[in-house]
C-alpha cells in the first residue's frame, strides 16, 4: 500500500494514498481498534447534509467564497449518494464528543472538494477546519446530527412499517369479527371475545405507540448548531444558527428550528433518552403481540392452536415436519436488543458533564440500531407472518365449548357464589356447565341458554 505524508497540530502522519481522509482520521483509525461497531452510515449521510447546509449559509453570509462552497456542496452530495462510503472507517468507540468522526467528515469533504476544484482547473486549497468546519464545532454538529438522524429515520422507515402493520391488523380484525373464542388472563381461561376483538387490541396498541412516538419526536426538531464549543456560539455569525436550521429543514423536508438554549442542547440528551424510551415502549408491545401470536399458534396438536401462521422454514434439524414461529422469535429478540439499547442510551444521556455530553457516538449507534431493527422486524413480521394468520375454527370451538369460565354469564341472574358452585361442580364431576346448573336447580334450561349464549358474553349487557 502506498502512503502520503500529512500533517496536523501534533505532527506528521502516514495516510493511505487511496483514501480521502486526513491525519486526524488516521490517528483515530489507528488508536481505537475496539470492537467491530462503526459509525452508522445513516449518520454519515446526515452529517453530509449538515455540512452542506453550513456551507450554503457560510456562502450566504460571505464567510466562505463561492468556489470553495460549490466544491464542498458537490462533495457533500457525493457522500449523501453513497459514492464515498469507503472513506468513513471509524469506530463508535472513540472520543465521546465525536470529534474524530467530525474531522473524518471534514477531511474527506476537503480532499474531495480540492479534487473537484483541480478537475475544474483551479489550484485552490480547501481546509477541513477553516472552510468545511467553518461556524461549527463537533460539540454542536454531533448533537444536531443525533436529532436529525433519529427524526428522519423514524419518519422514513419506522412510521411506514407501523402503518402497514396496522393495515394488516385492522383487516384481520374485520375478517375475524364474528369468530367467538375464549379469552385468557394470567394464562388461564377467561370470558369470551371474538378473534377480531383480540386482534383489534393489537392494532390499537400499535396505533397508540405511533401516536405517542409522533408526539415525542416533536422534541428533537431542535438543533444545537450555532452553539459551537460550549454553547456560547463563539466564532459564528449572529444569524448562522437560525439560517442553518432553515437550510437543514429545506434539505430534509422537516421543520427543524434552532434550540433556544444552546447550553442545554450541548450538554443534555434528555430528548433522545425520551424518544428512545418510546422506542422501548414499542418494543415492549411488539414483544407482547409476538408472544400472543406464538402462544395462539402453538401446537399444532398439543398447544393452544387457535390460529395458524405461515410455515416459512423447517423448524428442526432432527424432528421431521416441525415448524416454528420464527418471525415471532425474531421480533422478540429485537425487542430484547432495543430494551438493552435503552439502558445504554439512558445511562449515556446522564453523562452531560458541565457543558458537553461525551457519550454521543454510543447514543448515535444505539438510536440508529433500534430504529433500524424495529422498522425491519415489523416489516418482516407483517409480511412473513401477520398477513398469513388464519383461524383454526374447530380448535376455537372446542376450547370455547369446554371452558368453565363461561359461567360468568350467569352472575347477573343468580350471583357470584352460586355461579362459582356450578363451575366447581362441573369441574369436579367432569360434566358440562349446563348439566351442573340444572342438577343444582339454580336456573331453568331456558334461562341458562339465554344467559350463556356466547353472543351475549362478548359485549356489555343490553
Amino acid at each position: 500500500m502506498q502512503y502520503r505524508i500529512e500533517k496536523d497540530s501534533i505532527g506528521e502522519v502516514k495516510v493511505p494514498c487511496d483514501k480521502l481522509w486526513g491525519p486526524q482520521t488516521e490517528r483515530s483509525y489507528e488508536n481505537f481498534k475496539i470492537g467491530i461497531e462503526k459509525i452508522p452510515m445513516e449518520l454519515v449521510r446526515v452529517f453530509s447534509r449538515l455540512k452542506r447546509a453550513a456551507a450554503k449559509v457560510n456562502l450566504d453570509l460571505k464567510l466562505v467564497d463561492k468556489e470553495r462552497v460549490d466544491a464542498i456542496i458537490k462533495a457533500c452530495d457525493e457522500i449523501n449518494e453513497g459514492k464515498l462510503d469507503e472513506n468513513f472507517p471509524l469506530a463508535v468507540w472513540q472520543t465521546g464528543s465525536g470529534t474524530q468522526f467530525n474531522m473524518n467528515m471534514n477531511e474527506v469533504i476537503a480532499h474531495r472538494a480540492m479534487q473537484i476544484l483541480h478537475e475544474q482547473g483551479h489550484d485552490i486549497k480547501v481546509h477541513p477546519n477553516d472552510h468545511v468546519n467553518h461556524s461549527q464545532s463537533s460539540n454542536d454538529i454531533f448533537p444536531t446530527a443525533l436529532h436529525v438522524v433519529s427524526l428522519t429515520m423514524i419518519k422514513k422507515y419506522l412510521f411506514p412499517a407501523m402503518d402497514n402493520f396496522i393495515v394488516t391488523l385492522d383487516k384481520k380484525a374485520t375478517e375475524f369479527a364474528d369468530i367467538i373464542k375464549i379469552g385468557r388472563t394470567h394464562l388461564m381461561d377467561a370470558t369470551p371475545l371474538t378473534l377480531g376483538q383480540e386482534i383489534s387490541g393489537w392494532a390499537g396498541i400499535i396505533k397508540r405507540d405511533r401516536e405517542i412516538l409522533n408526539s415525542g419526536i416533536e422534541f428533537i426538531h431542535y438543533m444545537a448548531m450555532g452553539g459551537t464549543a460550549v454553547g456560547t456560539g463563539i466564532n459564528t455569525h449572529p444569524e448562522f444558527a437560525e439560517r442553518v436550521a432553515v437550510e437543514v429543514s429545506h434539505l430534509t423536508g422537516e421543520n427543524f428550528v434552532t434550540a433556544p438554549n444552546k447550553f442545554q442542547a450541548l450538554s443534555s440528551k434528555s430528548e433522545l433518552a425520551a424518544v428512545h424510551g418510546l422506542l422501548k415502549a414499542l418494543a415492549a408491545d411488539l414483544m407482547k403481540i409476538a408472544n400472543d401470536v406464538r402462544w395462539l399458534a402453538s401446537g399444532p396438536r398439543c398447544g393452544i392452536g387457535e390460529i395458524t401462521i405461515p410455515a416459512n422454514e423447517p423448524g428442526s434439524s432432527i424432528m421431521p415436519s416441525k415448524v416454528n414461529p420464527t418471525q415471532a422469535e425474531a421480533v422478540t429478540m429485537v425487542a430484547a436488543q432495543v430494551m438493552g439499547n435503552d439502558a445504554t442510551v439512558g445511562f449515556a444521556a446522564s453523562q452531560g458533564n458541565f457543558q458537553l455530553n461525551v457519550f454521543m457516538p454510543v447514543i448515535a449507534y444505539n438510536m440508529v440500531q433500534s430504529i433500524r431493527l424495529l422498522s425491519d422486524s415489523i416489516n418482516s413480521f407483517n409480511h412473513k407472518c401477520a398477513v398469513g394468520i388464519k383461524p383454526n375454527l374447530s380448535r376455537i370451538e372446542d376450547h370455547l365449548k369446554h371452558s368453565l369460565i363461561l359461567v360468568t354469564g350467569l352472575v347477573p341472574l343468580i350471583g357470584y357464589d352460586k355461579s362459582a358452585e356450578i363451575g366447581k361442580k362441573a369441574a369436579k364431576e367432569n360434566i358440562t356447565l349446563k348439566e351442573a346448573a340444572l342438577s343444582l336447580g339454580y336456573v331453568s334450561e331456558k334461562d341458562f341458554d339465554f344467559y350463556m349464549n356466547p353472543q351475549r358474553l362478548i359485549k356489555p349487557e343490553e
